[in-house]
């Protein structure tokens, strides 16, 4: 009994020496599964990416829906440069308007600023007969009516000389007469300045609309050709994606003149 006993105790320390050995090599396993790079974490995050991603039709589908959305875009963008280029020339027409009826009035008002002096001197004295208004007549009429070619006077001005209302009186000495008329083609001028300031007005904005318009398109465009990236953040077990949001910029001041609408 002694003797089996010895035997026994003699063989425990080599057993547990083994013991010991294999648990050093499942520790030492474990340690290096965990601890290296592309560990048994990251390789199920990388099996559930790959079996979340597309497969490769899906893939080609999605670039040919791609494809054709960026030459719809593409389109979109070219004939939206076009119109802005069109708003922007109707733009510059009607400021050239502006500056023309600016000019003619400012022309007219020297007219009127030197007959109001002549006017106001004293009138040579002429007989009054029947042939001496009827010249008068036809000098007003002659004259309102060289007026109306120039396009200083309108249809209903022309028509309110003719029939000798609205303060037309043909009975006037010459000199009043061409006063009154100056007045008038004055005031028709500065109607037609303020005319054409409102139109080169809404020329303008519907040039800055077009340009913006075109610029978003060919933004867009641009956008749609490149790829999509990929996030590998969102298909990450426990990793929420990260939103990335643009920047806000501050609105630059819009200038008036002829730079205020750029050319494509």
């Amino acid at each position: 009994m002694q003797t089996v006993l010895s035997a026994v105790l003699i063989d425990v320390p080599q057993a547990a020496a083994i013991w010991l050995a294999l648990i050093a090599v499942v520790a030492t396993t474990v340690a290096v599964l965990v601890l290296r790079p592309g560990g048994v974490g990251v390789d199920v995050a990388r099996r559930i990416r790959e079996a979340a991603l597309p497969s490769t039709l899906e893939r080609a589908e999605e670039d040919r829906d791609r494809e054709r959305y960026a030459a719809e875009v593409a389109v979109a963008a070219e004939r939206a440069v076009t119109t802005a280029q069109r708003h922007r020339a109707e733009w510059l027409a009607a400021q050239d308007e502006v500056e023309a009826a600016w000019q003619a009035y400012q022309d007219v008002e020297a007219d009127v600023q030197r007959l109001s002096v002549a006017a106001a001197l004293p009138l040579p004295r002429t007989v009054r007969t029947p042939a001496e208004y009827a010249d008068r007549e036809r000098f007003l009429h002659r004259t309102a009516l060289d007026a109306y070619w120039r396009r200083e006077l309108s249809v209903e001005q022309l028509s309110d000389v003719f029939a000798h209302r609205n303060g037309w009186d043909p009975r006037r000495h010459p000199v009043e007469q061409e006063l009154f008329l100056r007045r008038a083609v004055l005031a028709n001028l500065q109607e037609r300045h303020r005319t054409a300031q409102e139109r080169e007005r809404a020329a303008w904005q519907a040039a800055e609309l077009a340009v913006a318009a075109a610029g978003s398109l060919r933004q867009e465009a641009f956008a749609a050709t490149e790829p999509a990236p990929e996030s590998e953040h969102s298909l990450l077990p426990g990793v929420d994606p990260v939103e990335v949001t643009a920047p806000v910029l501050p609105a630059a001041p819009v200038a008036r003149g002829r730079a205020a609408v750029p050319a494509f």
